[in-house]
């Protein structure tokens, strides 16, 4: 059976972004510091149709798992701008679902990527995605809010956190926005590498 998730870094402190993030300045200025385990594998630059990264192992093994089990993808309007400028055409091999309030045609773009934006709602951005992910699973994108919307709202069946040994003192602080009286979560797995500690929960809801 098909499954929702979400799968995100953050800083030791619960921060996924710095202060003042903006288009010009993604996830405030601090995706090195949060994301950087992702940075030196193989698998992130192959994933973006390039060479580089020192590291195969792993952790490259949980950035190819979630790209071949995601069959669609939901962000927000505020992670796709922040990514248009510099994503590969290409990138996400699936199509994706824009929440915003921007009426815009679809972007079709190489290799299954198709960017749809949608007007009305989360309900609708996520029965479309699970319409378009066919028997492979819909992955819920950032940013926070975005996440946090599908997860208060009970549609998350697991996520991962990718936790860098690394506090920010300030930022986006990600459980802020968790309704703690509608869901309950429990540990799957966990992996550690020097670069970080990868947690996998099941989300419950408490609806």
């Amino acid at each position: 059976m098909s499954k929702t998730f979400f799968d995100i870094g953050l800083s030791l402190d619960g921060f996924i972004a710095g202060d003042n993030r903006s288009p010009k300045n993604p996830m405030g200025g601090q995706s090195r510091a949060i994301h950087n385990w992702m940075f030196i594998q193989k698998a992130f630059w192959e994933s973006h149709g390039g060479s580089g990264g020192e590291k195969d192992d792993q952790d490259g093994d949980l950035i190819r798992q979630v790209f071949a089990r995601t069959g669609a993808w939901i962000m927000g309007k505020r992670m796709f701008e922040e990514g248009e400028p510099s994503w590969p055409e290409g990138l996400f091999k699936a199509p994706v679902y824009v929440l915003t309030h921007e009426k815009r045609e679809p972007w079709v773009q190489k290799d299954n990527t198709t960017f749809y934006f949608i007007n009305d709602g989360i309900e609708s951005a996520y029965a479309k995605a699970k319409a378009g992910a066919g028997n492979k699973d819909v992955r819920i994108s950032g940013g926070a809010d975005c996440i946090q919307q599908y997860l208060n709202a009970g549609y998350i069946d697991e996520f991962t956190l990718h936790i860098a040994p690394i506090p920010l003192g300030s930022g986006i602080r990600f459980f802020d926005g968790v309704d703690k009286t509608k869901v309950g979560f429990n540990i799957i797995d966990t992996v550690a590498s020097r670069e970080a500690t990868h947690i996998t929960y099941s989300a419950t809801n408490h609806k």
